[in-house]
């Protein structure tokens, strides 16, 4: 039985999309399903879009996710480290194999008579497809076109491969997504495999690479089955065992357009920046296509795996669900050790001096106010009133909750109470709290939840959040008491 191996090949010209993070868990999940093996390989032979920030946030986005290659740069392995630009020495040889076995031929084509071909073929309302003008040249006319200073290119003769390994122009290949899928080889022309400069082209390289590589099977975006079918060619002509080939639907934005920044976040380190923990958003971006067979959502990443069957996924296209994925993130957040919460929280309390709270006070913190919110950016303003000695109220709650006459008096009354409260026993304050509540209810009738509205919005400035008992018991004594007469003198 052959061995399964994948690759995940981006191209470093942007950090790492989600769109391809999707691409890079299926081929994850695939091997580790299938006991095989997980490459990484770096496609950077733009060098005018590439660079060394984008490489490295590839690297930190797959790592965050839990993606950790089997091989592929800082790993290495049997074939490896692969990244494209260090093996250009490679290519020729191919090029030129196939060029001795008549499956190539060198193109002389300046640009501008390639755009004139183009100008003709839109003039007369045709898809333009190479002439094939220098597929016949003699050796003196090539001979005679070197003279002048012009360097060939290599095509890729379509009309021979297809001939020389299928009965039909329409070749078929059966997709491990979407099945059976077909294509005229003839509307296709014969492409530049290497560019005059020596550079290959994506379609060659990439088949060369596999091919080196032994990749098994190829798991990408459906917008490369185009390419497909002049790979498979490539790979035919160079006598190499053809991959089978799988082709994900789209992601695409709620309004089923294009996924794009307009939308919100698109790379996996925008998710993060904004407080996405990386174990729900690579949960999320599993379902992208794919349903458990148990029905059950939330799964780790290793629960997934043993489940994950490619051809289960759907051949359609996805929609990313910002609300879905809010949701799941509340729902890890909720359920994550609170020690590792607040370690993760950290960075979003960097306005804040931390060194006002002990670490028992600032997991206290996070785990009274992480009920409600979806990412861990919500913490920054959620927790605002656990820090310095004054406070900032939101719009209204001033004016309805302190102002009034009633608002006063509890005030008031509450303050004489404070020397009293045992702000080192949450417990104790939880009593004491209900015994403040019960008096203003049997005296003057008034709702506990209008009492402590008062109470909270005094010491918080607004009328919703943590626990009291532990606002208090975190704020301590002196500040609560700094606030309370605050609000009392500053009607």
């Amino acid at each position: 039985m052959e061995e399964i191996r994948v690759r995940i090949a981006p191209s470093p010209s942007g950090n790492l999309h989600i769109g391809t993070a999707r691409t890079a868990l299926f081929n994850y999940l695939f091997a580790k399903k299938n006991n095989g093996k997980y490459v990484l390989r770096i496609e950077d032979t733009d060098a005018e879009r590439t660079s060394q920030e984008y490489i490295d946030n590839i690297f930190d986005s797959l790592k965050a996710l839990g993606l950790n290659w089997d091989e592929g740069p800082d790993v290495g392995g049997e074939y490896g480290p692969y990244t494209q630009s260090e093996r250009f020495d490679i290519y020729p040889k191919y090029a030129q194999m196939l060029l001795d076995k008549g499956f190539a031929y060198e193109c002389f084509c300046t640009p501008e008579e390639l755009e004139a071909e183009k100008e003709e073929a839109t003039k007369n309302k045709k898809a333009y497809v190479y002439s094939k003008k220098c597929q016949n040249l003699t050796e003196e006319e090539k001979a005679k076109l070197r003279a002048e200073g012009r360097k060939p290119a290599i095509r890729f003769s379509i009309e021979k491969a297809q001939k020389a390994f299928h009965n039909n122009p329409v070749i078929h290949f059966d997709d491990l997504v979407k099945g059976d899928l077909h294509q005229d080889t003839s509307l296709i022309g014969d492409f530049v495999i290497m560019k005059s400069n020596g550079t290959p082209t994506y379609n060659f390289a990439v088949v060369i690479d596999d091919m080196l590589m032994k990749i098994s099977h190829i798991i990408r975006g459906e917008d490369h089955i185009s390419n497909t079918f002049k790979q498979i060619l490539i790979y035919e002509a160079l006598g190499a065992e053809v991959p089978k080939f799988g082709h994900l639907g789209m992601i695409l934005a709620p309004d089923r357009s294009k996924l794009s920044k307009r939308h919100g976040a698109t790379a996996v380190s925008e998710f993060v920046e904004k407080g996405y923990l990386t174990e729900a958003l690579i949960n999320f971006v599993a379902l992208l296509g794919w349903s458990p067979s148990d029905g059950q959502e939330i799964k780790s990443l290793d629960e997934i795996a043993q489940d994950f069957r490619i051809n289960e996924v759907s051949s359609s296209n996805s929609i990313f669900e910002y609300d879905k994925l809010n949701w799941m993130n509340g729902q890890y957040i909720k359920k994550m050790d609170i020690k590792e919460l607040t370690q993760l929280a950290k960075p979003f309390l960097n306005k804040y001096d931390l060194t006002e709270l002990t670490q028992a006070q600032l997991e206290k913190v996070i785990e009274s106010t992480r009920e409600p919110i979806t990412v861990l950016s919500d913490l920054t303003n959620d927790v605002a009133y656990f820090f310095g000695k004054d406070i900032e109220f939101e719009e209204g709650v001033k004016e309805k909750n302190i102002d009034t006459e009633q608002a006063q008096n509890i005030l008031k009354y509450f303050d004489s109470q404070l020397d009293s409260y045992d702000f080192n026993n949450e417990e104790k304050l939880h009593e004491q709290l209900a015994e403040f509540r019960t008096y203003f209810k049997e005296n003057f009738g008034i709702k506990p939840k209008e009492t402590m509205w008062t109470v909270r919005a005094a010491l918080t400035g607004r009328t919703h959040g943590a626990d009291m008992g532990v606002i208090l018991e975190v704020l301590g004594k002196e500040k609560v008491k700094y606030r309370i007469q605050k609000a009392i003198n500053c009607k």
